[in-house]
């Protein structure tokens, strides 16, 4: 009888602290929403993007950039700016390079190609947060 009470106190209290931690954890997590945005790189083999200029609210980020198969290199996607600097994978044509990141602060970043000179050649873009 002992052991059936003190089993029915320990059910009860771990249910009482599980609903007081659910109520908790609830209340004070807040989910960012997220963003897909797409590009794609020059398929002639120019340096450059056929976008210039993206935009999305805060949060969560993901740029997705294809690279073609006649592109003729490797590419890649990177996000810079604010204290953010993430790199995507560089990747051969025919291929898809992708980088998530966490964008809290608006304001302008700079999206681009972290293969070498490719930025340098003009293979960026601006990165609008809202």
């Amino acid at each position: 009888m002992k052991k059936g009470i003190v089993f029915a106190c320990i059910a009860l209290a771990a249910l009482a602290f599980a609903a007081i931690g659910g109520a908790t954890a609830v209340g004070k997590k807040k989910s960012l929403p997220h963003t897909n945005l797409t590009l794609k790189a020059d398929p002639n083999g120019d340096l450059k993007f056929d976008k210039k200029d993206l935009s999305a609210k805060k949060g969560f980020v993901t740029i997705t950039m294809d690279n073609p198969r006649t592109s003729g290199t490797k590419h890649g996607i990177a996000v810079e700016g604010k204290g953010v600097d993430e790199n995507g994978k560089n990747v051969n044509p025919g291929k898809e390079s992708k980088v998530t990141v966490k964008l809290t602060k608006t304001g302008s970043y700079t999206f681009y190609c972290p293969v070498d000179g490719h930025r340098a050649a003009g293979m960026k873009g601006h990165l609008t947060i809202h």
